[in-house]
């Protein structure tokens, strides 16, 4: 595409005229300023972590289904069966020994636990075949539902 400086009409250009060959780097540093302000930002939520506040449920009715109870307190140890420990890789086989017809465990967790080890007892029942229920516990209404 030809331009024209001071009215040129046959569309040449003039001689010794260069093209600009500078690099605008003002859009460079806008999109550079805006990224590192996004990672000063988050950088803080990576290293502490959020609080996060589990929601509670609607109460359901009870379930007549008769199956085992993995319960995992507040320090992250778990039991089994009404208070037995069993180790983690073995935990599968003792559920089978104990309820040889169980498709589904119930693991009820503290509020306060730890994550890791509900993962881990979640992770190792589903390797294991076994349908997962979280007990939870309902949210206390005080006014009735109109």
């Amino acid at each position: 595409m030809g331009m024209s400086v001071n009215g040129g009409g046959s569309g040449s250009r003039r001689r010794g005229s260069t093209a600009l060959s500078e690099i605008n780097v003002t859009p460079f540093v806008d999109v550079v300023l805006v990224l590192l302000i996004i990672f000063m930002l988050t950088a803080h939520v990576m290293e502490y972590g959020l609080e996060v506040d589990v929601p509670q449920v609607r109460y359901v009715q009870n379930t007549t289904q008769d199956m085992p109870v993995v319960t995992i307190d507040k320090t992250g140890d778990y039991t089994f069966a009404n208070g037995i420990r069993v180790n983690i890789n073995d935990l599968v086989t003792a559920i089978h020994n104990r309820y040889p017809l169980a498709k589904g465990v119930y693991v009820q967790a503290d509020k306060d636990a730890i994550w890791d080890p509900i993962a881990q007892v979640v992770a190792e029942l589903g390797h294991g075949k076994l349908q997962v229920y979280m007990v939870t516990k309902a949210v206390e209404t005080t006014a009735k539902r109109r």
